[in-house]
């Protein structure tokens, strides 16, 4: 009875340490995006952390300020913030997109009906409506200036020097 019980013992100690070391990873804030009906691509690879509290608030925190490229050219801020719920992310600080040469904030982003493949964002003078596709990956972040310099190049700026 006595080996018994001392294996019982052994083998709950070695479970309740397995699991104990064992730490569940937690989702990355891409996978979240994904569970609340959003693309992953909404925001970049670079991000280092963010918080998620009952309320639906959203805090993302990357090293630095980066721009990345949608359709257009997206300035993400080192800490972006929005109310997440299933479909939206609205109220957002720290993201702007650059319209006709002018960065304009994202103040929501939406999706209303995934089938239709489209997502809106509300950029405060107009609603734009681009494809879901766009923000299937999340984005390669660049620091400011580094994506400038391609763009020049790109255009032909380069070569007017």
């Amino acid at each position: 009875m006595n080996k018994l019980i001392s294996r019982m013992i052994l083998v709950f100690t070695t479970l309740f340490l397995s699991f104990s070391l064992s730490s569940p990873s937690s989702p990355t804030i891409h996978d979240v995006l994904r569970s609340k009906g959003l693309p992953a691509g909404l925001l970049p690879q670079e991000v280092d952390s963010y918080n998620l509290y009952d309320d639906g608030r959203l805090e993302v925190f990357l090293a630095r300020p980066c721009l990345a490229k949608f359709e257009t050219r997206v300035y993400f801020d080192t800490v972006v913030r929005a109310n997440l719920s299933y479909g939206s992310l609205v109220g957002v600080e720290g993201l702007s997109q650059e319209e006709l040469f002018l960065w304009l904030s994202v103040k929501d982003i939406v999706v209303k009906n995934p089938d239709s493949g489209v997502i809106i964002f509300d950029i405060g003078v107009a609603f734009k409506q681009l494809s879901l596709s766009l923000f299937e990956d999340p984005p390669k972040c660049k620091p400011r200036g580094v994506l400038k310099k391609k763009m020049r190049r790109f255009r032909g700026f380069e070569a007017l020097r």
